[in-house]
């Protein structure tokens, strides 16, 4: 048992340094590598580099235990790490920041969401994800090739482009919506019907639940912007705050022509409901009367002077011929065919 328990112990180990990197850089220095020990995930305090370590999967908990011991992290930082559900937020610490942001991904008409964990201070950035796969290979090519200014600038700038990205991934997700629901939003192709309104509405639901995500990151946003940690410029962050306004005024722009889209649906019902009943209506009127005479001559009195009249048949087909044409006159002329 101890033996097969050790076995599974280096096989997670052996999995947790696998999926681990760590990128050290400065302006004219780039290396990136990869661990043997968990005693090498080291996050040096280092004014003259920028380090940005990254791990992928959430439940590493041991290993991320003694990872916060032996770089002396706030161990409250723990307690936020194993809780790997958190909405959009950001916490300030004695030496550092900790950052949780969800991504969204669009995928069979719904979306997925995936949790990551950032811990920042002016010369590092740990990140943590919860599902193996990148966002942000085009940071470590820029910070690779030297390109921009990226390896000029210090930690917080890299996390500034971490958190554009995620951005980025919430503007796909959002592109991806309203690629499938683009024809919904023509009012001149709507088709009214049940299934037409259960798209509309799934539209809606799926553009609130995106709404309340981006709306949480702003507010994570604003609270970034407001931190006074060391050496720390928070003025990176007001451009990404003003990203996610814009996409909050977009997606509530697009909800009004959902809204729209079902007004008409009930409008134009109610427009063929009412042609419906202006029709019916017709009909009785001309009708009716001639109803009238029909139940009138169809009594079964013996005493009815007209039937034993020679053109008592035709006098009264004649009647109800004139009844109608005056009916259909007043009609007309009332315009209630147009």
């Amino acid at each position: 048992m101890t033996a097969s328990h050790n076995l599974t112990e280096e096989k997670k180990m052996e999995d947790f340094l696998k999926n681990s990197s760590i990128i050290e850089y400065s302006l004219n220095d780039f290396s990136r590598k990869t661990f043997n020990s968990i005693d090498e995930v080291i996050l040096k305090n280092n004014e003259n580099s920028i380090q940005w370590l990254n791990i992928y999967g959430l439940k590493h908990q041991d290993f991320t235990r003694k990872i916060i011991q032996q770089n002396n992290f706030d161990e409250f930082l723990m307690n936020l790490i194993i809780d790997d559900d958190h909405r959009n937020k950001v916490i300030e610490l004695d030496d550092c920041i900790f950052l949780t942001f969800k991504t969204l991904h669009y995928i069979n008409s719904s979306f997925q969401f995936e949790q990551m964990m950032f811990i920042a201070s002016s010369n590092y950035v740990w990140s943590l994800q919860e599902k193996k796969g990148d966002y942000f290979e085009h940071i470590r090519e820029r910070i690779r090739d030297n390109k921009g200014i990226i390896r000029r600038k210090k930690a917080d700038y890299l996390l500034y482009r971490i958190i554009e990205s995620i951005i980025d991934n919430y503007f796909n997700a959002y592109e991806k919506l309203l690629e499938k629901s683009l024809n919904h939003k023509d009012l001149s192709q709507v088709k009214p019907s049940p299934e037409f309104a259960i798209i509309i509405e799934n539209n809606k639901k799926n553009l609130f639940i995106l709404k309340k995500s981006i709306s949480s990151l702003k507010e994570a946003l604003s609270r970034i912007e407001k931190l006074e940690l060391e050496n720390f410029e928070s003025h990176y962050f007001s451009e990404l705050k003003e990203q996610a306004s814009f996409m909050i005024d977009d997606i509530d722009f697009n909800l009004q022509q959902f809204e729209s889209s079902i007004n008409l649906i009930f409008n134009i019902q109610n427009h063929r409901l009412n042609e419906v009943m202006k029709t019916l209506t017709i009909i009785s009127v001309i009708f009716i009367p001639l109803t009238f005479l029909a139940g009138i001559y169809g009594m079964n009195f013996k005493n009815i002077p007209e039937l034993n009249n020679d053109y008592g048949y035709f006098i009264i087909i004649g009647i109800m011929v004139l009844i109608s044409l005056i009916n259909l006159y007043y009609i007309k002329k009332k315009k209630w065919f147009d």
